[in-house]
């Protein structure tokens, strides 16, 4: 049996997240309290300058969130083990995928963003498993979207996009063959 291999995350891709999100909300929060005059017209709307304020408060907020726990948890990123992956990447992880759950897995990019998609016969049990309602629609709208709830981006690990590609290929090419 192939030994379990185990990818932290990358704590300097996180913090350097966690840097720039507070930096987002404080520009956030300046732009709702300072209410600074814009050259742009359009820019100098009020209810645009509020918008763009509100909306980098929460989206960023959120992501001060993610990052802070990312950094405090102990747990691995990923684990790929004779069981299957146990996917605790990102803010919305799927937790244990077993091998025989699996029917394929691809890749996607969104923008420079690229993505390992793993795509699972029962793709409503994982969208099930998140305790909260934002997790389930942010799941749902990747099944619709990429084909499978479960995305796992590189960008927060340490390790190399053809590496975990290759590797997971192999681990579950190989679970499939296993007695």
């Amino acid at each position: 049996m192939p030994e379990p291999i185990i990818i932290p995350s990358n704590k300097t891709k996180l913090i350097l997240n966690l840097i720039s999100s507070l930096i987002f909300v404080a520009l956030g929060i300046w732009i709702l309290t300072a209410r600074p005059d814009v050259g742009n017209i359009i820019f100098n709307t009020p209810i645009i300058k509020y918008g763009v304020g509100i909306v980098s408060v929460i989206f960023f907020g959120f992501g001060v969130v993610v990052f802070i726990r990312r950094l405090t948890d102990k747990k691995p990123a990923l684990v790929i083990d004779d069981k299957g992956i146990i996917d605790n990447s990102t803010a919305v992880a799927a937790g244990l995928i077993p091998w025989e759950d699996i029917t394929h897995i691809y890749t996607r990019q969104v923008m420079n963003q690229k993505f390992i998609m793993i795509g699972v016969s029962n793709p409503e049990t994982y969208i099930d498993r998140q305790a909260s309602g934002f997790k389930k629609r942010m799941m749902r709208t990747n099944l619709k979207t990429y084909g499978s709830p479960i995305s796992i981006s590189v960008n927060g690990l340490k390790t190399d996009f053809t590496f975990l590609v290759a590797t997971l290929n192999e681990r579950w090419s190989g679970s499939k063959m296993a007695p």
